[in-house]
């Protein structure tokens, strides 16, 4: 076994020379020759460096340094002589075809019969060149080389075709997802028993009647979003949307397409995968409504108290209107603890909590500002309808029917007079509250921060 450094490099007959950029943008194409003449490898290379063909190769005489070679490192062609008596280039061919590797294979031959050609190229030669042609060899790599790429581009299409059809046939069988095919309209073509199920039609046919998804292509922006294109380069959220079920009841879905092409250049219809996501948004949005209520009366929080004054404020600056921001503190509140128990004074929280949800408008805010402190939130509200609705919340609680008898201390504070930020006007209503509880005043009477 030798390579071609040791071969014929010394005899200058070594060609690797890289072909123009713009013709041909492969590395130098690895070459095994199956041969015992020296010379013949380097009329062969010769022919290649004429036609500008990229070549590293090596040089086997027997077959075990076929095998060896085989093993040891990649090749992209055989060129092997013509089996003869010892029948050493069969057992070569024999070998790649062992290898499972695909590696064209020809032959150099003298001049050949028909029948003989037909043979080797049954036993999985790609070609055979005549030693007195030996030009046509470097046309003979090309094809060889060309069929073998078209090959290997048919077998990767042709395992992605099964992949998706594996992968298909998965999804419209799995029971948790829904599948449907639609035309470039969006009538659907084909549904998996899943979806049917899911938006409770009796029958595929039934089913298939109905335009669900025909809005969702005829708005670009929705059908990019459920392809999976953003615009600009930029992330895209999964497509959510509502569709009816049969009953008329809502269910929230979420979607995820992709173009299914039969070829000539048009999208034939669309797979899309549905995703029942009602349950979730559900769950999603009774953990926001608990991360900002008041766990004992039902009332905003704190925090939510916060974000709202936060968006009141952002909303007078646009608008000019004012509003207003009623603090209220439940009188004698450990007194009731203390004579009735914890239980009662629960109880009355959540007295006051009723009180102020029925005198409230849907637009107002109403919470727990911590302890026995609650706050009102009025939106579009001057001082004087503020006194007016404060009124009105203590002369309920006072009259509601129910033990122990209640009453309230207050404080109110209106955008922009008394603050422009939540501090201030937090402040502001404590400060007014808190005057009105050391002046003792009259049960009806009405602190303010003026």
């Amino acid at each position: 076994m030798s390579t071609l450094a040791e071969s014929v490099t010394d005899r200058g007959q070594l060609a690797s020379v890289p072909r123009d950029a713009a013709t041909h943008r492969h590395p130098a194409w690895r070459i095994l020759f199956v041969h015992r003449d020296a010379a013949e490898v380097a009329r062969c290379l010769h022919e290649l460096n004429r036609a500008q063909f990229p070549v590293s190769a090596d040089i086997a005489t027997n077959p075990g340094q076929v095998a060896e070679l085989l093993d040891a490192r990649p090749y992209d062609v055989v060129v092997a002589e013509c089996p003869g008596s010892d029948r050493e280039g069969a057992q070569a061919l024999g070998l790649v075809c062992d290898t499972k590797k695909h590696i064209p294979f020809i032959f150099l031959t003298e001049t050949l019969q028909r029948e003989t050609v037909a043979e080797l190229t049954m036993k999985g030669a790609a070609d055979c060149v005549e030693k007195d042609r030996i030009g046509r060899l470097p046309l003979a790599i090309r094809r060889a080389l060309d069929e073998r790429s078209l090959r290997d581009e048919r077998d990767r299409a042709e395992k992605d075709l099964r992949h998706s059809e594996a992968r298909y046939h998965a999804l419209v069988t799995n029971l948790a997802y829904g599948v449907c095919r639609c035309s470039p309209k969006g009538t659907f073509l084909s549904v998996n028993q899943a979806l049917v199920a899911m938006l409770g039609y009796s029958s595929r046919e039934e089913f298939l009647a109905v335009n669900l998804a025909c809005d969702i292509f005829q708005d670009p922006d929705r059908r990019a979003q459920l392809l999976g294109q953003p615009g600009d380069g930029e992330q895209t959220d999964p497509l959510e949307t509502e569709w009816k079920r049969k009953d008329g009841s809502i269910v929230k879905v979420r979607l995820s397409g992709r173009e299914v092409s039969l070829g000539h250049g048009e999208h034939d219809s669309y797979e899309i995968i549905v995703e029942d996501v009602t349950k979730q948004r559900l769950l999603e949005e009774h953990l926001r409504l608990q991360a900002a209520r008041d766990p004992l009366t039902g009332l905003s929080n704190y925090r939510r108290l916060a974000d709202v004054l936060d968006a009141e404020i952002k909303r007078s600056e646009r608008t000019g209107r004012e509003f207003a921001l009623l603090l209220f503190d439940m009188d004698g509140l450990k007194r009731i603890n203390d004579h009735h128990g914890h239980l009662v004074g629960s109880q009355a929280l959540c007295r006051l909590a009723d009180v102020l949800g029925n005198c409230s408008r849907s637009i107002d805010t109403a919470a727990r500002f911590g302890g026995d402190e609650f706050a009102l939130i009025l939106p579009e509200t001057g001082v004087q309808a503020a006194h007016h609705v404060a009124r009105r919340i203590r002369q309920s609680l006072a009259n509601d029917g129910q033990e122990p008898r209640l009453s309230l201390s207050l404080g109110i504070a209106t955008y922009p007079e008394d603050g422009r930020t939540i501090e201030t006007l937090l402040h502001a209503a404590d400060c007014a509250l808190y005057k009105m509880k050391g002046e003792q005043s009259h049960p009806l009477s009405v602190g303010s921060s003026r």
